[in-house]
């Protein structure tokens, strides 16, 4: 099957959002219900979260909301997007994916980061008796994947991961610069990048991940996944309104605060000084808020620009049904863009 008509997979990334004047229970009962929706509705894969010390995100033991959401689901992949594998023991990791891959059979996913996913303080809490720093990133990788392959070298001696050892999970480096591209590439894996935060490295990242590419028993080509801010509506005006929320969370971030997701509003002018609007709409540059149209016009556009493999959707929007009714839509969106 060539480019031209193979129908490309749509993913979903689910950061749990925690509304506010809400709680974390009632997030992981949205987020269980997006999920058997995405599952419906032709999502390939639907990825949790890690962030830690955030009011606005529940997700932060990542490996218990996956085995939450593949209890909930019958079809749909489950997994991380990411783990971020310089917060724990690699053989913690292969246990806990170990473990949910021997639950779920064929439906786990391990993508793994190596920033800390929470501020400097919660890095330091989290890591105590852990190197600091994420540099030692690829070391920990070469551990973590000798104790699902012992043919590998890396782990520690005499020690086995059980449930994991031997087990086929795909492991995915996710990115939001070019250390992890570039290391993907040699090693041979799938890519997955962060444009939802960090759009201005999207292109170069992808360069340098396909440049650097080698064969390996994972993968016979580049495989690239590109996250993407997609918002839908019935009209532009009501996206942009939805996108308030998230525009918000990223103002809260800029100004060194957190916060639950909070609701929308008809204006964002007053919030913001001009400095933190183009500092915010600058983290938005691969983002999509429209109608039909606008947001089937924009997917082309990514999709030419970056060549993506798969398209991985977050949308932070406050009201649950306008959340499901965007991603409901934007499924149609994406049957119509493979199709056209």
């Amino acid at each position: 099957m060539n480019e031209s008509t193979a129908r490309k997979p749509l993913s979903l990334l689910d950061l749990a959002p925690i509304l506010q004047g809400q709680t974390a229970s009632e997030a992981f009962e949205r987020t269980l219900d997006l999920a058997r929706h995405a599952e419906d509705w032709g999502y390939h894969r639907y990825w949790l979260a890690e962030h830690h010390s955030m009011p606005g995100i529940a997700s932060s033991a990542t490996s218990v909301v996956i085995g939450y959401v593949a209890a909930g689901t019958e079809r749909i992949r489950v997994g991380s997007g990411g783990i971020m594998l310089p917060n724990h023991a690699p053989l913690m990791i292969a246990e806990q994916f170990g473990t949910l891959e021997s639950m779920y059979p064929g439906r786990i996913d391990l993508g793994l980061g190596r920033a800390p996913g929470s501020d400097q303080p919660a890095a330091r809490a989290i890591r105590r008796g852990l190197t600091a720093g994420g540099h030692d990133f690829p070391e920990l990788l070469s551990e973590l994947r000798a104790y699902l392959d012992p043919s590998r070298e890396g782990g520690a001696p005499g020690v086995h991961a059980v449930p994991g050892e031997g087990l086929d999970i795909p492991i995915w480096l996710l990115g939001s610069s070019g250390f992890s591209a570039q290391l993907a590439g040699q090693l041979g894996l799938p890519f997955a990048f962060a444009s939802h935060f960090a759009p201005d490295y999207l292109l170069p990242a992808l360069q340098l991940y396909r440049s650097n590419f080698q064969p390996s028993g994972a993968l016979a080509q580049p495989y690239a996944m590109v996250g993407v801010n997609i918002i839908v509506a019935d009209t532009d005006a009501q996206a942009r309104y939805l996108a308030t929320s998230q525009e918000q969370q990223f103002l809260n971030l800029i100004r060194g605060g957190t916060s639950p997701l909070l609701p929308p509003v008809d204006d964002m002018e007053p919030l913001w000084t001009p400095q933190e609007k183009a500092l915010v709409r600058g983290k938005f540059g691969y983002s999509i808020a429209g109608g039909r149209e606008t947001v089937a016009e924009r997917l082309r556009a990514i999709l030419r620009e970056t060549a993506a493999d798969e398209i991985i959707a977050t949308a932070q929007i406050y009201d649950h049904q306008a959340r499901l009714r965007s991603f409901e839509m934007l499924a149609d969106i994406w049957r119509e863009v493979q199709e056209g």
